[in-house]
């Protein structure tokens, strides 16, 4: 694996880490798409450094479980937009 490859996913993991952040939120940070970041996170690191890559996972699986709370809070705020929205044009 290139060198430089191997520092961009070290990187990524101790951002995810340190943040405490998603796939998504490391993939914009870094300017990457979500499948490189997690087939970086996933794959890669596991060949370049396990005792990260196990750290990594456990955040993985929080964001995992929590998902889908983040979708309905998404959701819920993307229709509490559009109701306000309503209600200025009715006014």
């Amino acid at each position: 694996m290139k060198e430089s490859i191997e520092y961009r996913v070290v990187k990524e993991a101790y951002k995810l880490l340190d943040t405490n952040g998603t796939v998504r939120s490391v993939a914009k940070n870094f300017g990457i798409s979500k499948s490189t970041v997690h087939f970086d996170l996933s794959v890669r690191l596991r060949k370049i450094n396990f005792a990260l890559y196990k750290e990594v996972q456990k955040i993985l699986k929080v964001n995992l479980q929590e998902r889908h709370k983040r979708g309905g809070e998404a959701t819920k705020k993307h229709y509490e937009i559009l109701r306000r929205k309503a209600t200025k044009k009715l006014k």
